[in-house]
């Protein structure tokens, strides 16, 4: 039997801030959390020489995070500088779009075109539970500036939450039947509470039950920078749906990304507790060489990673703010 051909770690979730205006209710801690002192978040030329050691390691794919990234003040330019960096073929943002009506114009001026946008639902009153803010029309609004602009892909995120939001998946999937849209279903992970996350998860199987009445689900081909989404195509619809299933199926044998938070940790697995400092190398003189090594061993010990240890039976729960690591 031919041995398993290693996969590539070509893809990195970059956050640029742990600031943002929504407290989503998987996202944050109920208490407020403790937000990094400015001095502690990375600079953009920071953010930028990570990013070329980064491509040197084999990284094609960019995506930047947040918390909240439109927040960011200087972020277009950064997002021109980004794209620009030898060897990163994608940059791609991630947002919960409650700025996005007014900024999209700019931001589709940089050149970025692959853009996901947080929506757990289309009921006001809902979204008021889940993120604690009235921004749904506004989010709308920008959702419908990025369509008319241009954007493509331009996906929904939607983290499914038993008897939060379920009953709405039939809905939010059918925005993808008259737009080409890609809505993307997340299992809820433990990052804020054991007992909440018993309470509200809801595996990606139970999810695709409940779809099944919209027609068969055709799966698509993954492409190599691709992130965890599985896609399907449903007849009649111009768009597709996604499943992320980190729980009841996880994909950390496929898993090709590494994650580096606003202040300069890296991590091999966002379900994971290893991390690597690359703030004090960066600000104490370290080379490119050195950081680039810290690079490879991130990615080392992401290829010892076959599994996580939150699977949906176990009882390893830790507190994973996702506000502050990068969600």
């Amino acid at each position: 039997m031919e041995a398993e051909a290693p996969r590539q770690i070509n893809y990195l979730r970059m956050s640029i801030t742990d600031r943002c205006q929504l407290r989503c209710v998987y996202c944050t801690y109920w208490r407020e959390w403790e937000k990094q002192p400015p001095a502690e978040i990375l600079r953009y030329e920071e953010l930028l020489r990570l990013a070329a050691v980064a491509a040197e390691a084999g990284v094609r794919k960019v995506r930047v995070t947040g918390g909240e990234p439109l927040l960011r003040r200087g972020l277009m330019g950064f997002l021109q500088e980004l794209k620009r960096l030898p060897g990163i073929n994608q940059v791609c943002l991630t947002t919960n779009g409650a700025l996005l009506r007014e900024l999209a114009p700019a931001l589709y001026n940089t050149g970025v075109r692959h853009l996901n946008v947080s929506l757990d639902t289309l009921k006001q009153d809902r979204y008021r539970q889940i993120t604690g803010s009235d921004n749904l029309p506004a989010v709308m609004a920008g959702l419908e500036r990025a369509a008319s602009l241009g954007f493509h892909p331009l996906k929904i995120n939607c983290v499914v939450l038993r008897g939060i939001n379920d009953d709405e998946v039939l809905d939010i999937a059918r925005l993808a039947r008259e737009r080409p849209l890609q809505v993307r279903f997340i299992e809820l992970m433990p990052t804020t509470s054991r007992t909440w996350w018993q309470r509200h998860f809801l595996s990606m199987t139970e999810v695709r039950q409940r779809l099944a009445v919209l027609g068969p689900l055709e799966p698509l081909a993954r492409e190599a920078a691709a992130g965890p989404a599985r896609t399907f195509r449903l007849p009649g619809f111009r768009g597709e749906l996604g499943f992320i299933s980190p729980m009841s199926e996880h994909h950390c044998r496929t898993c090709n990304r590494l994650r580096l938070s606003s202040d300069g940790k890296i991590r091999p697995c966002l379900l994971g507790s290893q991390e690597l400092d690359l703030k004090e190398p960066l600000r104490q003189g370290g080379s490119d060489g050195f950081i680039g090594f810290l690079f490879q061993e991130a990615i080392r010990l992401k290829h010892r990673k076959t599994g996580h240890s939150l699977a949906c039976s176990g009882s390893c729960f830790r507190d994973l703010p996702m506000v502050s690591i990068g969600g």
